[in-house]
């Protein structure tokens, strides 16, 4: 007869450095557990701490504070008669290890160190932890005294070890190693491990989901048995946002998913692995009558909807977190600002969801924010016009049409809508210089040169973001209501990546939802919220061309279009952007790789030009990126140059041996072609 066994994972809202907060957590994680039944429970990566601590682990506070969590779980009554498994950093020989500490009954059974660390794209976790290099080997790990005291334990083991209960056994993997080509879990599976445990921090990006469970079910298809994943959830305070997707995978099927998004905080031949033994079980003696579990088909959103959802959480825990009233968002009536709005209108959704499903939790976030302890959101429009301002900003080069647009969406969203003129205070600021210098810039439409005309651009831009941070201060104060407002940003990751901004325009906010997400899956992303929430103004947003306008009108008419002004489409952007992130290619590689998809459509003097253009303006530009407003990371291409994406910010933007490289490729082509026209004749 078969074992059954009640095993728990979770998905925790964990926050860095906020001990008390994720000792909470860890506490009601394990009480859910107990209460469903479960004999063993697991928690993400670094629970105890918070993922996300960067250079804090440096700290011995860090440390310090996390052995108190660990003393306060071992201490609790809610830790007894389940095997608790819980993530932090620990020192052992003066190295700095990424753990899990298992532990039953007040006793650790075993600390088990990270063997592959993550460090590519935003991770770096070998500038902090060292990797645990001696494959099934373990060593004594001496207790500091405060867990001495508690455990009466002088020393436990300590590495790559698995657990033997009385009637199964315990693997664990964390997080990066599940990726590896070599996982543990193989080796596990053919010593006789039949429960794998995966521990992870692993972050959203736009279409991640799918490769995540095929990694875990096919881990369970090859060997068999149980496999957990757990993972942080929730913005814990940077660009990231952890996305749960808390996981139980049985011989390849799922039994068990976590919500992605939300808003609530919770006979082989390999040598043998040391085994640590638990005189516990996890099975009990009268289970013939209890239900068994039922493979589950995983529930996979499309990237509008991960939009709709990630960005939106990942707002809502920075407005909770940061303490402040609510956003203010320039309104422009194009794309990239209305995506924007849709974001906080369908975080707005969602809390209105959370609180009708009876979330104690999101009302009393909620009620803070708002400042009213017997406030009850029910209508998304309603709670957007108290936490969302937006403000179109008008200026003699403004179209009618933007402006009703604007105006529009604003009203169907229901936020609080402000229309000004800038033209006043653009006028101030060319006049300080015009009275310095004698001299008065004018547009290139008016007989300007090109300096001229960038420049008045420019004054614009930025003086539009000086006015957004003056209202996001004070609008609450004019209204006779306290706090202040996040100022929200809302340039794509493709204008980023070739610099399509103004360094200190209303691209510079506080935080930015979209910043991380191209324009192709911006514009599924609004049609997505025009279907779905009944927007009707987003129809003309979407089919209006994109456009600054920073220039004059043309008898009242846009004469600016950003495609035109960037001389690329934004779905060429994509394709250079990923594969100067992605494929890792510089100028001469990216027009070899071009030359070929493009060869249908392009000759390769053409494809050469347009690599040249891309390359010059991106490494022009590159100094912008290092002032780029935090975004939501969506996108695998981000140049954000904080921590994801490395690069210097002064280029020699001509490029001269690799642009010199190209042209002799193309200079051998063009002959070689003319050699074949004539052997045509």
């Amino acid at each position: 007869m078969g074992r059954k066994v009640t095993v728990a994972t979770c998905a925790l809202n964990q926050w860095a450095l906020d001990f008390e907060g994720n000792l909470q957590r860890i506490l009601k994680s394990i009480e859910i557990a107990k209460h469903k039944g479960a004999r063993y429970r697991l928690g993400p990566e670094l629970e105890i701490c918070g993922y996300g601590c960067w250079d804090h682990y440096y700290e011995s506070d860090t440390l310090l504070h996390s052995l108190q969590v660990l003393a306060a779980l071992l201490e609790s009554p809610v830790t007894q008669d389940i095997i608790c498994d819980v993530g932090m950093p620990v020192m052992h020989r003066n190295v700095r290890y990424n753990c899990r500490v298992i532990f039953l009954n007040r006793k650790i059974l075993l600390i088990r160190p990270k063997m592959a660390l993550a460090n590519e794209g935003n991770y770096r976790e070998l500038r902090w932890f060292t990797p645990w290099s001696r494959s099934r080997q373990t060593e004594e790990y001496f207790l500091p005294r405060m867990i001495q005291d508690l455990t009466k334990q002088e020393t436990v083991p300590f590495g790559d070890a698995v657990l033997s209960t009385r009637d199964t056994c315990i693997g664990s993997e964390v997080c990066e190693e599940l990726w590896t080509p070599h996982s543990p879990h193989v080796d596990m599976g053919l010593d006789g491990v039949e429960i794998f445990t995966n521990a992870s921090g692993s972050h959203h990006v736009l279409r991640k989901a799918h490769a995540r469970v095929d990694l875990v079910t096919m881990a369970t298809t090859k060997n068999g048995g149980i496999y957990l994943l757990a993972n942080q959830k929730g913005c814990d305070g940077d660009r990231l946002y952890y996305d749960g997707c808390a996981l139980i995978a049985m011989n390849g099927s799922i039994f068990a998913q976590g919500s992605q998004f939300s808003l609530d905080d919770v006979a082989s031949r390999v040598s043998p692995y040391p085994r640590v033994k638990a005189d516990f079980a996890l099975s009990c003696h009268e289970d013939l009558l209890e239900p068994l579990s039922e493979p589950i088909e995983w529930k996979y959103h499309s990237p509008a909807e991960e939009i709709s959802l990630g960005p939106a959480c990942w707002l809502w825990d920075f407005l909770r977190r940061s303490q402040q009233a609510g956003f203010f968002l320039p309104l422009s009536g194009g794309v990239d600002s209305g995506a924007t709005a849709c974001v906080v209108y369908s975080m707005c959704h969602q809390v209105c969801e959370a609180v009708k499903r009876g979330s104690q939790e999101v009302l009393d976030d909620v009620r803070t924010i708002v400042n009213q302890t017997s406030y009850t959101p029910q209508d998304p429009r309603e709670l957007c016009g108290r936490i969302l301002t937006t403000c179109y900003m008008a200026s003699e080069n403004s179209s009618r049409e933007t402006c009703n647009r604007a105006r529009d969406l604003a009203q169907q969203i229901g936020s609080h809508h402000i229309g000004l003129n800038i033209d006043p205070a653009v006028k101030a600021v060319v006049g300080i210089f015009s009275l310095v210098t004698g001299k008065s810039p004018a547009f290139a439409a008016h007989g300007g040169s090109s300096r001229e005309n960038l420049a008045l651009q420019n004054v614009q831009a930025r003086v539009r973001m000086v006015i957004a941070y003056l209202f996001a201060q004070l609008s609450l104060w004019s209204r006779g209501a306290p706090g202040r407002l996040l100022v929200l940003g809302s340039a794509n990751v493709d204008e980023s990546l070739l610099g399509y901004l103004t360094k200190y325009d209303c691209s510079s906010a506080d935080i930015n939802p979209i910043g991380g997400i191209s324009k192709t899956d911006l514009r599924a992303f609004v049609q997505l919220c025009m279907e779905r929430f009944q927007l009707p103004a987003l129809q003309s947003i979407l089919a209006a061309p994109a456009t600054a306008e920073l220039e004059p009108l043309t008898h009242g008419q846009v004469s600016q279009t950003d495609e035109e002004d960037m001389g690329v489409t934004y779905a060429e952007l994509s394709v250079y952007g990923r594969l100067r992130k992605i494929s890792k290619m510089g100028p001469y590689s990216m027009f070899c790789k071009l030359l070929y998809v493009w060869k249908d459509v392009c000759t390769p003097r053409q494809v050469a030009d347009k690599v040249k253009r891309f390359f010059s303006k991106y490494s022009t530009n590159r100094h912008k990126m290092t002032t780029l407003t935090p975004a939501y990371h969506a996108e695998s291409y981000s140049p954000d140059d904080n921590r994801f994406d490395l690069r210097p910010f002064l280029y020699n933007a001509r490029w001269p041996w690799q642009f010199r490289c190209i042209e002799a490729q193309v200079l051998q082509l063009e002959s070689r072609q003319h050699q074949d026209l004539d052997g045509v004749d």
